[in-house]
């Protein structure tokens, strides 16, 4: 996503800012604009912002990255991949991703309940870490019986299924990592800028 001026709307929270820019910009400093790298809220996109001159932005500090025209301290976006991001916002990402399931946890809970096979072999279920044809069976029979209402309740009817939580974080910091991956459910296809 670059700056098109889509309609969709897209927040996403910071994982590091760079104010004197990137370290491997050759440019003289002054010639340097900063920089923040940035988690999409709802589609797990990553981006490297580049900010207004002079503005200083926090880690975990919210920033609307699309439509442009709503942008305050950002002045370009653009979606890079994992490898795109500095050490720190790496380091940051399974941290910002845990906070995200933690404030929108209906969200996804409902994943839980709502989620299809992909194949006649493969369920989404079975992309989670850890869960294997008889874990997804069980989880299927007790949604059968009555929809999940929070991880803590998964975790207490599905007996294996040790917090529930942490499988969807890894599984997304998987699909973060990983370019290539044949199937997706969370985020976005990682589309590299110019």
């Amino acid at each position: 996503m670059t700056d098109s001026g889509s309609a969709e709307r897209v927040e996403a929270v910071v994982l590091d800012s760079l104010p004197n820019g990137r370290p491997d910009d050759t440019r003289p400093q002054y010639q340097k604009d900063p920089l923040a790298y940035a988690l999409g809220i709802e589609e797990f996109g990553l981006y490297e912002l580049t900010l207004e001159e002079d503005e200083r932005v926090l880690v975990g500090d919210r920033l609307i990255v699309e439509p442009a025209s709503e942008r305050d301290a950002v002045t370009a976006a653009r979606r890079v991949g994992f490898d795109d991001l500095s050490g720190a916002a790496r380091s940051e990402l399974d941290y910002a991703v845990e906070e995200m399931l933690e404030a929108d946890e209906e969200r996804f809970v409902e994943f839980y309940n709502e989620a299809q096979p992909i194949t006649l072999r493969l369920h989404q279920l079975n992309l989670l870490p850890g869960i294997g044809k008889k874990l997804r069976n069980d989880l299927l029979d007790e949604r059968k019986r009555k929809p999940f209402d929070s991880f803590e309740e998964i975790e207490e009817r599905v007996s294996g299924l040790h917090n529930p939580r942490e499988v969807l974080v890894e599984r997304i910091i998987e699909e973060l990592r990983e370019e290539d991956l044949k199937y997706r459910i969370f985020v976005r296809g990682v589309e590299h800028a110019e």
